[in-house]
């Protein structure tokens, strides 16, 4: 499996959406992700194609964080399900990463439900640490949301 991460286009979109429908239980709707879009001096989402899946490569999943000053923040991370378990997430996390310290951000910042291990285990192994909980953060269910950071992008 070959994958190409690359900032998403317009043209993506429909197959973000379908990830993020899959993914998640109170889904960002389109016109969230078009600010997204139109929010470039912050916002950045980058895309993971599988080049040697098909032509054109489907879009496996997505990234979407803003660096403001010297802080990154990690909005969305999804992954087809398709395609988890493969290392299509770390990958999108490591560029996303990257891409921020080429910006200026010094430390990132992220929430994840308090039940979500794998998700957690993932930040870990980036350097992520939990730094406090959110209290109810999530519905659909109510649940706490781990604030994990890291320092020295």
């Amino acid at each position: 499996m070959t994958l190409l991460i690359e900032p998403i286009r317009r043209e993506d979109l429909p197959e973000v959406m379908a990830i993020e429908v899959a993914a998640f239980a109170r889904p960002w709707t389109q016109e969230m992700f078009e600010n997204e879009l139109a929010r470039g001096d912050i916002s950045e989402i980058l895309i993971a194609r599988l080049s040697d899946a098909a032509d054109p490569p489907p879009v496996a999943g997505y990234i979407c964080a803003w660096v403001v000053g010297e802080e990154m923040h990690i909005n969305n991370i999804a992954v087809d399900p398709r395609w988890r378990r493969r290392g299509i997430a770390g990958a999108l996390l490591e560029a996303a990463l990257g891409r921020g310290r080429i910006r200026g951000a010094r430390r990132a910042f992220l929430e994840v439900r308090a039940s979500n291990r794998a998700a957690q285990s993932l930040y870990r192994r980036f350097g992520f640490q939990a730094a406090g909980v959110r209290k109810r953060y999530y519905d659909h269910p109510i649940e706490d949301a781990v604030i994990m950071r890291r320092e020295g992008l």
